[in-house]
């Protein structure tokens, strides 16, 4: 069975271009997977902004 569900890569999700790219994408339905150097506390509040949409 094929399944319909998209997932977007976001690489430097944690602030910047990268955070704003992942909330809108998010907003469109569809699942991310987040990634992020060094902030890690940054990271974690962007997903739980995902997590909300």
């Amino acid at each position: 069975m094929k399944s319909s569900s998209k997932i977007a890569l976001v690489t430097g999700g944690s602030r910047g271009i990268g955070k704003n790219i992942a909330l809108k994408i998010a907003e469109k339905g569809l699942d991310i997977i987040l990634t992020y150097h060094s902030k890690k506390d940054a990271a974690e509040a962007v997903v739980k902004e995902i997590e909300k949409l």
